[in-house]
């Protein structure tokens, strides 16, 4: 009994001691402050703590039900190479795209690319800044893969890219809003978590007849040797709009012909080629002699001289 009263009676001058010892700490030592940040603060005030990731961009990237395997291959392939992107499931629009704006945002993004296929053959690409626009709506041509080019280059996945334009971007105001877009959407953001820190590849984009042609390259050595690594595609563009998928329309390509059209305008050639080759048959018909007269088989064969040549 008195061993068990010695040690309740330690552990309570241990305790105290502790009390003792909590109660005399001084608070108002520098190193048992906490750095806390004023409630307000001057737009004129310098920062003393600046994080390095400040463009915090991230585009979401996602399609319709009913895209075809190269689409989905591709919206792989640009989720690889561009480390700040999100994906999202396929989404059926019935009505308007203004609903893929509450998806954006339920996604935490502030760009998006959005491939629309029509028909099963028309693959439309929808490139905006969401939620205050604009949106450029493009159509896409000639899409191939990487798995399905096979090409040389190759790339570390998450590295950040060289991004090359060419010089008719800044001829007009369209080609200007189109490059600014591409710029943020493409561009990966400096010291963004997921990406690597450095260089090793180039995103290109070339204007011919009217349309952007993209390619990726890889940089194989420091002279500016290049190899080409994909995916590829072309985009035509459609039109442009104020807002994120709905407002104003600000652009509209006089060049662009809908696909609708082009596969109209083909079967009207192929028809009239029909009918100009019935219309030649009937007219063959029509002129073609009704009695035709007898005549020799030999003289094909022999010739026969005259009666008055032959006197001779």
């Amino acid at each position: 009994m008195k061993r068990k009263v010695d040690s309740d009676d330690s552990k309570q001058r241990k305790n105290k001691k502790r009390m003792k010892n909590s109660r005399n700490i001084d608070i108002d030592s520098p190193a048992e402050k906490l750095s806390v940040l004023p409630a307000t603060r001057s737009s004129e005030d310098v920062q003393s703590m600046k994080c390095n990731w400040t463009n915090k961009q991230k585009v979401l990237i996602f399609s319709t039900r009913g895209v075809s395997y190269l689409a989905r291959h591709v919206m792989k392939n640009l989720r690889a190479l561009m480390p700040h992107t999100k994906s999202e499931p396929k989404i059926e629009i019935r009505k308007s795209f203004s609903i893929l704006n509450e998806v954006v945002e339920l996604r935490n993004c502030n760009k998006v690319l959005f491939f629309d296929m029509k028909k099963k053959k028309d693959l439309y690409l929808w490139m905006g800044n969401v939620p205050d626009g604009p949106t450029v709506k493009f159509l896409v041509e000639n899409l191939h893969t990487m798995e399905e080019l096979k090409l040389t280059g190759n790339c570390l996945k998450g590295s950040r890219p060289l991004l090359s334009f060419d010089e008719k971007f800044d001829k007009e105001s369209h080609w200007k809003l189109i490059k600014e877009l591409l710029t943020q959407i493409f561009g990966t953001p400096y010291h963004q978590p997921k990406s690597q820190p450095f260089v090793d590849h180039v995103l290109s984009f070339s204007i011919i007849d009217n349309k952007i042609w993209f390619r990726n390259y890889q940089i194989v050595e420091e002279n500016g040797a290049l190899a080409e690594i994909g995916p590829r595609f072309v985009l035509n563009l459609h039109c442009i709009f104020e807002k994120s998928f709905c407002g104003m329309l600000l652009y509209e390509n006089p060049q662009y012909i809908a696909p609708n059209l082009k596969r109209r305008l083909a079967k009207m050639k192929a028809s009239q080629k029909y009918k100009e080759r019935i219309y030649s048959k009937v007219a063959f018909d029509q002129t073609k002699p009704k009695e035709s007269y007898t005549y020799d088989k030999t003289d094909e064969i022999f010739q026969t001289k005259l009666a008055e040549n032959a006197e001779e």
